[in-house]
Protein backbone atom coordinates (compact mmCIF):
# COMPACT_ATOMS: atom_id res chain seq x y z
CA UNK A 1 0.00 0.00 0.00
CA UNK A 2 2.57 2.67 0.66
CA UNK A 3 4.88 1.49 -1.93
CA UNK A 4 1.76 2.72 -4.68
CA UNK A 5 1.35 5.87 -2.73
CA UNK A 6 4.79 6.87 -3.40
CA UNK A 7 4.28 6.02 -7.02
CA UNK A 8 1.42 7.56 -7.56
CA UNK A 9 2.64 10.52 -5.89
CA UNK A 10 5.94 10.63 -7.24
CA UNK A 11 4.23 10.20 -10.65
CA UNK A 12 1.86 13.53 -9.61
CA UNK A 13 4.76 15.48 -8.83
CA UNK A 14 6.21 14.89 -12.17
CA UNK A 15 3.52 15.52 -14.21
CA UNK A 16 3.46 18.85 -12.32
CA UNK A 17 7.00 19.25 -13.48
CA UNK A 18 6.33 19.01 -16.97
CA UNK A 19 3.46 21.35 -17.02
CA UNK A 20 6.00 23.32 -15.07
CA UNK A 21 9.17 23.26 -17.21
CA UNK A 22 6.11 23.49 -20.58
CA UNK A 23 5.17 27.06 -19.30
CA UNK A 24 8.22 28.00 -18.68
CA UNK A 25 9.79 27.17 -21.46
CA UNK A 26 7.30 28.80 -23.38
CA UNK A 27 7.46 31.81 -21.39
CA UNK A 28 11.19 32.39 -22.14
CA UNK A 29 10.97 31.55 -25.61
CA UNK A 30 8.22 34.13 -25.51
CA UNK A 31 10.87 36.55 -23.17
CA UNK A 32 8.37 36.80 -20.83
CA UNK A 33 9.58 36.32 -17.06
CA UNK A 34 9.24 32.63 -15.89
CA UNK A 35 6.46 33.22 -13.72
CA UNK A 36 4.03 33.20 -17.03
CA UNK A 37 0.93 31.04 -16.27
CA UNK A 38 -0.61 27.92 -18.06
CA UNK A 39 -2.76 27.72 -20.93
CA UNK A 40 -6.32 28.45 -19.79
CA UNK A 41 -8.66 25.87 -18.93
CA UNK A 42 -12.17 26.69 -19.85
CA UNK A 43 -15.18 25.10 -17.99
CA UNK A 44 -17.72 22.26 -20.55
CA UNK A 45 -20.85 23.21 -21.32
CA UNK A 46 -22.93 21.73 -18.62
CA UNK A 47 -27.25 22.11 -17.17
CA UNK A 48 -26.48 23.04 -14.24
CA UNK A 49 -23.70 25.32 -14.92
CA UNK A 50 -24.44 26.96 -18.93
CA UNK A 51 -22.81 29.93 -20.00
CA UNK A 52 -25.43 32.67 -19.56
CA UNK A 53 -25.88 34.86 -23.21
CA UNK A 54 -25.19 38.42 -23.53
CA UNK A 55 -28.48 38.14 -25.54
CA UNK A 56 -30.96 35.22 -25.09
CA UNK A 57 -34.08 34.59 -27.29
CA UNK A 58 -33.34 37.22 -30.01
CA UNK A 59 -36.52 37.29 -32.42
CA UNK A 60 -34.38 37.34 -36.57
CA UNK A 61 -37.46 36.57 -38.06
CA UNK A 62 -40.99 36.22 -38.24
CA UNK A 63 -41.84 32.79 -37.18
CA UNK A 64 -42.06 31.43 -33.73
CA UNK A 65 -39.04 29.58 -34.04
CA UNK A 66 -36.49 32.44 -35.16
CA UNK A 67 -34.75 33.49 -32.34
CA UNK A 68 -31.32 33.39 -31.47
CA UNK A 69 -29.06 33.29 -28.65
CA UNK A 70 -25.47 35.80 -28.50
CA UNK A 71 -22.81 35.46 -26.69
CA UNK A 72 -20.12 38.22 -27.15
CA UNK A 73 -16.44 38.08 -27.02
CA UNK A 74 -14.71 40.78 -25.23
CA UNK A 75 -12.63 42.99 -27.65
CA UNK A 76 -11.81 46.24 -28.64
CA UNK A 77 -12.42 45.77 -32.11
CA UNK A 78 -14.63 44.33 -33.90
CA UNK A 79 -14.99 40.29 -33.59
CA UNK A 80 -15.42 37.42 -36.17
CA UNK A 81 -18.24 35.48 -35.15
CA UNK A 82 -18.99 31.11 -35.28
CA UNK A 83 -22.60 30.48 -35.74
CA UNK A 84 -23.44 26.77 -34.53
CA UNK A 85 -26.46 25.05 -35.73
CA UNK A 86 -27.53 22.36 -34.54
CA UNK A 87 -28.60 18.70 -36.03
CA UNK A 88 -32.01 16.55 -35.35
CA UNK A 89 -32.46 15.66 -39.05
CA UNK A 90 -34.48 19.12 -39.29
CA UNK A 91 -37.00 17.28 -37.58
CA UNK A 92 -35.75 18.09 -33.94
CA UNK A 93 -33.20 19.75 -31.71
CA UNK A 94 -33.23 23.43 -29.88
CA UNK A 95 -30.37 26.02 -29.75
CA UNK A 96 -31.07 25.38 -25.77
CA UNK A 97 -29.03 22.78 -25.61
CA UNK A 98 -26.28 23.96 -27.31
CA UNK A 99 -24.46 25.74 -23.97
CA UNK A 100 -25.85 22.54 -21.60
CA UNK A 101 -24.22 19.55 -23.31
CA UNK A 102 -20.57 18.97 -23.57
CA UNK A 103 -21.59 17.07 -27.25
CA UNK A 104 -21.61 20.99 -28.79
CA UNK A 105 -18.76 23.06 -28.54
CA UNK A 106 -16.93 24.50 -25.80
CA UNK A 107 -18.49 28.42 -25.32
CA UNK A 108 -16.31 29.30 -23.44
CA UNK A 109 -13.55 28.61 -24.86
CA UNK A 110 -14.72 29.89 -28.39
CA UNK A 111 -14.96 33.24 -26.43
CA UNK A 112 -12.03 33.17 -24.76
CA UNK A 113 -10.31 33.12 -28.40
CA UNK A 114 -11.98 36.12 -28.98
CA UNK A 115 -14.94 34.89 -30.85
CA UNK A 116 -18.16 35.49 -30.25
CA UNK A 117 -20.70 32.74 -30.91
CA UNK A 118 -24.84 33.23 -32.23
CA UNK A 119 -26.52 30.04 -31.72
CA UNK A 120 -30.34 29.59 -33.31
CA UNK A 121 -34.03 28.05 -33.46
CA UNK A 122 -34.83 27.18 -36.55
CA UNK A 123 -38.24 26.09 -38.45
CA UNK A 124 -38.35 21.91 -38.00
CA UNK A 125 -39.83 19.85 -40.80
CA UNK A 126 -43.34 18.55 -40.10
CA UNK A 127 -43.78 20.93 -37.48
CA UNK A 128 -43.48 24.66 -38.33
CA UNK A 129 -43.26 23.70 -42.04
CA UNK A 130 -47.04 23.44 -42.91
CA UNK A 131 -47.06 25.33 -46.64
CA UNK A 132 -43.54 25.78 -47.43
CA UNK A 133 -42.82 23.48 -50.17
CA UNK A 134 -40.10 21.92 -50.01
CA UNK A 135 -39.88 21.62 -46.35
CA UNK A 136 -36.01 21.80 -46.39
CA UNK A 137 -36.47 25.47 -47.86
CA UNK A 138 -37.93 26.68 -44.29
CA UNK A 139 -35.34 25.04 -42.55
CA UNK A 140 -32.12 26.74 -44.35
CA UNK A 141 -33.50 30.01 -45.24
CA UNK A 142 -34.13 30.81 -41.67
CA UNK A 143 -30.64 30.07 -41.29
CA UNK A 144 -29.16 32.55 -44.28
CA UNK A 145 -31.94 34.90 -42.24
CA UNK A 146 -29.89 34.48 -39.04
CA UNK A 147 -26.42 35.15 -40.70
CA UNK A 148 -28.18 38.74 -42.29
CA UNK A 149 -29.45 39.61 -39.05
CA UNK A 150 -26.30 39.11 -37.13
CA UNK A 151 -24.46 41.11 -39.55
CA UNK A 152 -27.21 43.61 -39.35
CA UNK A 153 -26.01 44.19 -35.75
CA UNK A 154 -22.27 44.31 -36.60
CA UNK A 155 -22.15 47.83 -34.94
CA UNK A 156 -24.85 47.40 -32.18
CA UNK A 157 -22.98 43.93 -31.17
CA UNK A 158 -19.24 44.77 -32.15
CA UNK A 159 -18.93 41.76 -34.73
CA UNK A 160 -16.71 41.72 -37.81
CA UNK A 161 -19.19 41.35 -40.63
CA UNK A 162 -16.97 39.86 -43.04
CA UNK A 163 -15.50 37.21 -40.48
CA UNK A 164 -19.15 34.60 -39.95
CA UNK A 165 -18.45 31.31 -39.74
CA UNK A 166 -21.32 27.99 -39.38
CA UNK A 167 -20.56 24.87 -37.33
CA UNK A 168 -23.09 21.97 -37.37
CA UNK A 169 -23.59 18.50 -36.09
CA UNK A 170 -25.45 16.23 -39.17
CA UNK A 171 -28.20 18.11 -40.60
CA UNK A 172 -26.44 21.38 -38.77
CA UNK A 173 -23.19 20.53 -40.87
CA UNK A 174 -25.71 20.22 -43.90
CA UNK A 175 -27.25 23.49 -43.30
CA UNK A 176 -23.52 24.90 -42.88
CA UNK A 177 -22.10 23.59 -46.16
CA UNK A 178 -25.01 25.07 -47.76
CA UNK A 179 -24.61 28.37 -46.48
CA UNK A 180 -20.91 28.32 -47.34
CA UNK A 181 -21.71 27.46 -51.34
CA UNK A 182 -24.74 28.78 -52.14
CA UNK A 183 -24.49 32.18 -54.30
CA UNK A 184 -25.85 35.21 -52.18
CA UNK A 185 -29.11 35.91 -51.05
CA UNK A 186 -29.25 39.29 -50.30
CA UNK A 187 -32.23 41.34 -51.94
CA UNK A 188 -30.72 45.00 -52.41
CA UNK A 189 -33.99 46.44 -53.70
CA UNK A 190 -35.79 45.29 -50.15
CA UNK A 191 -37.36 47.46 -47.77
CA UNK A 192 -36.08 45.28 -44.61
CA UNK A 193 -32.43 46.31 -43.80
CA UNK A 194 -31.33 42.77 -42.78
CA UNK A 195 -32.67 41.36 -46.24
CA UNK A 196 -30.08 43.46 -47.87
CA UNK A 197 -27.57 41.99 -45.89
CA UNK A 198 -25.10 39.07 -47.42
CA UNK A 199 -25.81 35.43 -46.80
CA UNK A 200 -22.28 34.42 -47.55
CA UNK A 201 -19.48 32.89 -45.34
CA UNK A 202 -16.34 33.33 -44.63
CA UNK A 203 -15.43 29.68 -43.87
CA UNK A 204 -17.80 26.64 -42.54
CA UNK A 205 -17.30 23.90 -41.05
CA UNK A 206 -19.58 20.16 -40.10
CA UNK A 207 -19.54 16.99 -38.04
CA UNK A 208 -20.63 13.86 -39.39
CA UNK A 209 -22.44 16.25 -42.42
CA UNK A 210 -24.34 15.19 -45.00
CA UNK A 211 -23.15 16.83 -48.56
CA UNK A 212 -25.81 15.84 -51.01
CA UNK A 213 -29.62 14.94 -50.70
CA UNK A 214 -29.97 12.85 -54.52
CA UNK A 215 -30.77 9.72 -54.54
CA UNK A 216 -28.76 8.36 -57.72
CA UNK A 217 -25.49 9.93 -55.66
CA UNK A 218 -26.53 8.12 -52.55
CA UNK A 219 -26.92 5.04 -54.52
CA UNK A 220 -23.49 5.32 -55.93
CA UNK A 221 -21.76 6.48 -52.27
CA UNK A 222 -23.62 3.87 -50.39
CA UNK A 223 -24.36 0.34 -49.62
CA UNK A 224 -27.68 0.98 -48.05
CA UNK A 225 -28.73 4.49 -49.43
CA UNK A 226 -32.07 5.86 -47.36
CA UNK A 227 -31.26 9.57 -45.86
CA UNK A 228 -32.66 12.91 -47.52
CA UNK A 229 -35.92 12.26 -48.58
CA UNK A 230 -37.82 13.73 -45.76
CA UNK A 231 -36.20 16.93 -47.13
CA UNK A 232 -38.47 17.32 -49.76
CA UNK A 233 -42.21 16.44 -47.78
CA UNK A 234 -42.65 12.83 -48.68
CA UNK A 235 -42.30 10.73 -45.68
CA UNK A 236 -42.49 7.79 -47.31
CA UNK A 237 -39.13 8.00 -49.45
CA UNK A 238 -37.38 7.57 -45.79
CA UNK A 239 -39.00 4.22 -45.64
CA UNK A 240 -38.64 3.29 -49.37
CA UNK A 241 -35.83 4.87 -51.04
CA UNK A 242 -36.69 3.17 -54.60
CA UNK A 243 -39.65 5.57 -54.64
CA UNK A 244 -37.25 7.82 -53.69
CA UNK A 245 -34.94 7.62 -56.37
CA UNK A 246 -37.63 6.89 -58.78
CA UNK A 247 -39.42 10.20 -58.20
CA UNK A 248 -35.52 12.08 -58.55
CA UNK A 249 -36.40 14.03 -62.21
CA UNK A 250 -39.34 15.43 -60.89
CA UNK A 251 -37.36 17.25 -57.17
CA UNK A 252 -34.13 16.96 -59.33
CA UNK A 253 -34.95 21.29 -59.64
CA UNK A 254 -34.84 21.13 -55.33
CA UNK A 255 -31.98 18.49 -55.22
CA UNK A 256 -29.95 20.94 -56.89
CA UNK A 257 -31.05 23.89 -54.85
CA UNK A 258 -30.96 22.35 -51.56
CA UNK A 259 -27.63 20.02 -52.06
CA UNK A 260 -24.49 21.55 -50.88
CA UNK A 261 -22.32 19.18 -53.38
CA UNK A 262 -24.23 20.64 -56.44
CA UNK A 263 -23.71 24.63 -55.31
CA UNK A 264 -19.63 24.00 -55.46
CA UNK A 265 -18.12 26.99 -57.23
CA UNK A 266 -14.84 27.93 -57.72
CA UNK A 267 -15.53 32.02 -56.09
CA UNK A 268 -16.49 29.52 -52.39
CA UNK A 269 -15.13 29.95 -49.28
CA UNK A 270 -12.90 26.95 -47.27
CA UNK A 271 -14.83 24.21 -45.09
CA UNK A 272 -13.58 21.71 -43.34
CA UNK A 273 -15.85 18.41 -42.76
CA UNK A 274 -15.26 15.66 -40.51
CA UNK A 275 -16.23 12.36 -40.00
CA UNK A 276 -15.97 9.19 -37.30
CA UNK A 277 -15.13 6.32 -40.17
CA UNK A 278 -12.76 5.73 -42.12
CA UNK A 279 -13.19 5.75 -46.10
CA UNK A 280 -14.09 2.40 -47.21
CA UNK A 281 -11.84 0.30 -49.68
CA UNK A 282 -14.60 -0.71 -52.04
CA UNK A 283 -15.41 3.16 -52.25
CA UNK A 284 -18.95 2.62 -51.33
CA UNK A 285 -19.73 3.28 -47.54
CA UNK A 286 -22.40 1.55 -45.07
CA UNK A 287 -23.37 4.55 -43.13
CA UNK A 288 -25.69 6.91 -45.22
CA UNK A 289 -26.38 8.95 -42.79
CA UNK A 290 -23.23 10.37 -40.94
CA UNK A 291 -20.77 8.65 -43.23
CA UNK A 292 -17.40 9.36 -44.50
CA UNK A 293 -18.15 8.89 -47.67
CA UNK A 294 -20.12 11.95 -48.14
CA UNK A 295 -16.95 13.70 -47.42
CA UNK A 296 -14.80 12.07 -49.80
CA UNK A 297 -17.50 12.91 -52.40
CA UNK A 298 -17.54 16.60 -51.48
CA UNK A 299 -13.77 16.67 -51.20
CA UNK A 300 -13.46 15.19 -55.06
CA UNK A 301 -15.94 17.89 -56.05
CA UNK A 302 -14.42 20.94 -54.39
CA UNK A 303 -10.57 19.90 -55.92
CA UNK A 304 -12.60 19.47 -59.20
CA UNK A 305 -13.15 23.44 -58.69
CA UNK A 306 -10.52 24.44 -56.89
CA UNK A 307 -12.41 25.23 -53.46
CA UNK A 308 -10.30 24.58 -50.08
CA UNK A 309 -12.20 21.48 -48.30
CA UNK A 310 -10.23 19.85 -45.72
CA UNK A 311 -11.48 16.40 -44.82
CA UNK A 312 -10.50 14.43 -41.41
CA UNK A 313 -11.48 11.47 -40.43
CA UNK A 314 -9.50 8.70 -37.81
CA UNK A 315 -5.96 8.21 -39.66
CA UNK A 316 -6.65 10.90 -42.27
CA UNK A 317 -3.03 12.04 -43.79
CA UNK A 318 -1.80 15.73 -43.28
CA UNK A 319 -4.38 16.92 -40.34
CA UNK A 320 -3.40 20.12 -39.97
CA UNK A 321 -6.68 21.01 -37.41
CA UNK A 322 -7.65 18.88 -34.79
CA UNK A 323 -11.35 19.83 -34.85
CA UNK A 324 -14.20 21.94 -36.86
CA UNK A 325 -14.25 24.23 -33.95
CA UNK A 326 -9.68 24.63 -33.80
CA UNK A 327 -10.16 24.95 -37.80
CA UNK A 328 -13.02 27.57 -37.68
CA UNK A 329 -10.78 29.72 -35.03
CA UNK A 330 -7.90 29.17 -36.80
CA UNK A 331 -9.31 30.64 -40.32
CA UNK A 332 -11.34 33.39 -38.87
CA UNK A 333 -8.69 35.17 -37.05
CA UNK A 334 -5.72 34.74 -39.55
CA UNK A 335 -4.60 37.34 -41.85
CA UNK A 336 -6.30 37.12 -45.19
CA UNK A 337 -4.27 37.77 -48.50
CA UNK A 338 -7.21 38.15 -50.98
CA UNK A 339 -10.96 37.84 -50.06
CA UNK A 340 -13.07 34.81 -50.68
CA UNK A 341 -15.89 37.00 -51.65
CA UNK A 342 -17.15 40.59 -52.21
CA UNK A 343 -19.93 41.56 -49.61
CA UNK A 344 -22.13 44.34 -51.01
CA UNK A 345 -21.85 47.68 -50.46
CA UNK A 346 -23.86 49.63 -48.22
CA UNK A 347 -26.13 52.22 -49.38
Amino acid sequence: MGTKITVLTMFRIASLLVVTIAVVGCAEANGEEKTAVGPKTYLPNSKSNPLVPTHANVSYGEHDRNTLDFWQAKSDKPTPVIMILHGGGWTSGSKGNVSRSPRFPNLRAIVGQGISVVTINYRLIGKHTEGVIPPVKATLEDAARAVQFVRNKAGEWNIDKERIGSYGNSAGGCSSLWLAYHDDMADSKSEDPIARESTRLWCAAGAGAQTTLDPKQLKKWFSNPGYGGHAFGKHEYGKDFEKFLADREKLLPWIKEYSPWGLVSAEDPPVYVSYGNKPPVSGIGSDSTHGVSFGVGLKKRCTEMGVQCHLVYPGAPNVKYKSPIDYLIATLKAPAATKVYELPKEK
